[in-house]
Parts: structure tokens; C-alpha cells; sequence
């Protein structure tokens, strides 16, 4: 009976630890919010640690009314779930997501990926029917180089969701990190061989510069 009970006591805590895994992160935003808010129509950054270690977006993207909600170790079920909190109540007009990531490293199937962006871009319709969504792509890395085809199927089935759905585009990042010769470059990342250093940010962000500077006016 112990031993149940203690089985019990576990699974309630790691469901607990799931359910709050980011209650913190996004009580900081929500408390940064309080003090200020953002302007709504701006730019939305969503996703996972490759926006929230971008931390020098606001110069990046000079020229552009930005807001980055990104929070590490996220999944696409994650800005889902915490849809709402951290993309709506913003209002708004661009919504640029990177999420999958973490998806596929955790062991979730491309299709999944998929299935959960797509509710991502339903709840968008719902409450955000004027905002347009852009998808960047998930991009390799050298800790992540045996998921890579994981990763472009991923990338595949949402681009052409993108091309057969209005206000949805797709920036493919991935493809700049490669060499020509077809090798992925190794010059791009910090010691952990995951994150971006300061060159794998500027290929990022001149993909990123290029989308805005064609779709936002």
C-alpha cells in the first residue's frame, strides 16, 4: 500500500512540475507587462530559448515595433497552452513563432508538430483574425544532428501548410546554415553546441529581416 501511495505521491508531483514548469517565466512577463505594456499591432516573438536567448532582437530588428515572449525548453503545446498569457492579450498584427525544436529532441513525431502548430493557427484565427503568423523553421545544430531529418519533415509539412493558407508564411532559416558543399556549419554555435553565438544570430536575423521587410509594411 506504501508503495502505491508513494507511486501516487510521484506521479503527482511530475504532473505538478509539467503543469508549472513555466509558471515563472510567464508571471515575470505578466509582471513586466504591469509595470509597462506594450503597445498593441506590434511584432510578437513566441517560442522556445533561440528567441529568448536572442537578446539583441531590439537591435536587430531596428526599424520594427518588437515584443519577445520567448521562454527556453518550450514545446508547441506549451504556446498553446499558454496562448492567452502570452500572444493575445498583445494584440497583436505579426505573430513569428519558433517552436519543434524541442519537440523532436523530446521524442514527438514531425506530424505532431505539425498537428499542435496548426492549433496554434487556429486559436490565432479565433481571437486574432486580423494577425498574420509566420513559422520559422526549425534549424539544425550540431547537438541535434541525428533528428535533423525529423527536422526537415517537420519544416516540409508546415511550409506547405503556409503556402495553402492565408496570412501564414514560412522563413526558412535552416537552409543557411549550411555550407555549400552541404555540410552544416560549425562556426554558429556556443560551447553547448545548440544555442546560437553572435554569427548564428546575424544569419538568423537576416532571414528574419528579409520576411519583415517584405510583409511588414
Amino acid at each position: 500500500m506504501k508503495k502505491v501511495l508513494l507511486i501516487a505521491a510521484i506521479l503527482v508531483s511530475q504532473f505538478c512540475w509539467a503543469q508549472n514548469k513555466f509558471e515563472n517565466e510567464i508571471k515575470a512577463f505578466e509582471k513586466s507587462d504591469s509595470i509597462s505594456m506594450p503597445a498593441p499591432k506590434q511584432i510578437l516573438l513566441v517560442g522556445s530559448s533561440s528567441l529568448r536567448l536572442w537578446t539583441t532582437y531590439k537591435e536587430d530588428l531596428t526599424g520594427y515595433a518588437v515584443i519577445n515572449r520567448g521562454f527556453g525548453g518550450s514545446v508547441m503545446s506549451d504556446a498553446n497552452e499558454y496562448f492567452d498569457r502570452i500572444v493575445a492579450k498583445y494584440q497583436p498584427k505579426h505573430i513569428l513563432v519558433y517552436e519543434g525544436d524541442n519537440d523532436l529532441a523530446s521524442g514527438k513525431s514531425p506530424e505532431t508538430v505539425f498537428e499542435d502548430f496548426k492549433i496554434f493557427v487556429e486559436k490565432a484565427k479565433k481571437q486574432l483574425p486580423k494577425a498574420t503568423i509566420a513559422y520559422i523553421s526549425i534549424r539544425p545544430s550540431i547537438a541535434r544532428v541525428k533528428i535533423v531529418d525529423q527536422q526537415k519533415k517537420a519544416n516540409q509539412l508546415i511550409e506547405d501548410y503556409c503556402k495553402t493558407t492565408k496570412k501564414l508564411h514560412f522563413i526558412d532559416v535552416q537552409k543557411h546554415y549550411y555550407l555549400p558543399n552541404g555540410e552544416l556549419m560549425q562556426d554558429v554555435f556556443v560551447a553547448d553546441n545548440l544555442h546560437l553565438n553572435a554569427k548564428g544570430y546575424q544569419i538568423w536575423t537576416a532571414a528574419i529581416r528579409k520576411y519583415l521587410a517584405k510583409h511588414v509594411k
